[in-house]
């Protein structure tokens, strides 16, 4: 079976790092790249946590890449109150000895998606979408070469995460948003409206900490200090893990209930500064720009996610 290449961009994150774990552990892929950008903790932190969940998962031969440093218009803005200090708070993972690679992540990006064969290579992003947008506007042919961009963020009926209206990863770089939806390529967003029903129960985290390997145990450490705040804020039991549903996708898209519709970003107002406007009742003109994610069969992620990262170092 022919591998479908893919490249990470990502802001590990504890559910950045079960996505990353979930597509090293999958066969179905080929990892040419992971591309790390700032956003849930600065770049300096994002680069080191990829390279260290490589290192977990066995694979440190896997590149990665160090992107952009901030978003494109506005400040950076990270999320340490959720994912700890490291961004990976909650296992004890040792520093990363393979090397980042002397690319920058934007170029690499570039590269890869001029000298693949157009329509082969699918992005897949965790995290603010500025490395892809900068790649887009620096080398704009990219755009018609792109199999599809499969990305977690926004929300619609589910309102946001870090604003009463928009969601984080699109909070922190909604102009790059904006851009990517507008460059008519094929996308799919997995919103909080989807994400919100993979919740990481007491009796899923178990499943992780009974493995017998390393990087299933981590797993479980990285899911309990990440689905306290979650918790604590929604009154649930666990958190909603949000990044490896973009993975998901991809392997078994019958977990996933979707439709064609009209995404916007919003990037002017104050209040609503990131929102995703989804037109999920088609009440405008705007033709479709997305496939929006709206359900998932969290028993059957669940146990992709575990049996596929049980095979894992």
């Amino acid at each position: 079976m022919a591998k479908l290449p893919i490249i990470i961009d990502t802001d590990p994150g504890q559910d950045d790092a079960l996505a990353i774990l979930l597509a090293l552990a999958s066969p179905e892929f080929e990892v040419l790249g992971i591309t790390a950008v700032a956003g849930n903790v600065p770049l300096a932190l994002t680069e080191k946590n990829a390279r260290k969940i490589c290192e977990l998962a066995g694979k440190p031969d896997t590149k990665v890449f160090a992107g952009a440093v901030r978003p494109m218009v506005r400040p950076l803005v990270t999320a340490e109150h959720v994912h700890g200090r490291t961004g990976l708070d909650g296992p004890v993972l040792p520093e990363p000895t393979m090397p980042l690679q002397p690319l920058h992540g934007v170029d690499f990006i570039v590269e890869t998606l001029m000298t693949r064969p157009a329509g082969t290579v699918t992005l897949c992003t965790l995290g603010p979408l500025t490395n892809v947008a900068l790649a887009l506007d620096r080398e704009p042919r990219i755009a018609s070469r792109i199999k599809r961009i499969v990305a977690m963020g926004g929300g619609f009926f589910e309102g946001g995460n870090i604003t009463p209206a928009a969601e984080f990863n699109i909070y922190v770089d909604p102009h790059a948003a904006r851009l990517c939806l507008s460059s008519d390529i094929p996308f799919t967003l997995i919103p909080l409206d989807c994400t919100h029903q993979a919740l990481t129960s007491a009796k899923r985290v178990a499943r992780f900490r009974a493995m017998t390997n390393k990087s299933g145990p981590a797993c479980a450490d990285l899911l309990e200090f990440f689905e306290r705040f979650d918790e604590q804020k929604y009154g649930t039991d666990g958190g909603p893990l949000h990044d490896p549903c973009v993975m998901a996708w991809l392997l078994k898209p019958e977990l996933f209930t979707s439709r064609d519709v009209n995404v916007a970003v919003e990037c002017e107002s104050d209040l609503t500064m990131g929102m995703t406007v989804v037109d999920w009742w088609r009440v405008t003109d705007r033709k479709p720009n997305a496939t929006v994610c709206r359900g998932i069969n969290a028993e059957g992620f669940f146990d992709l996610l575990t049996e596929r990262i049980a095979t894992l170092a």
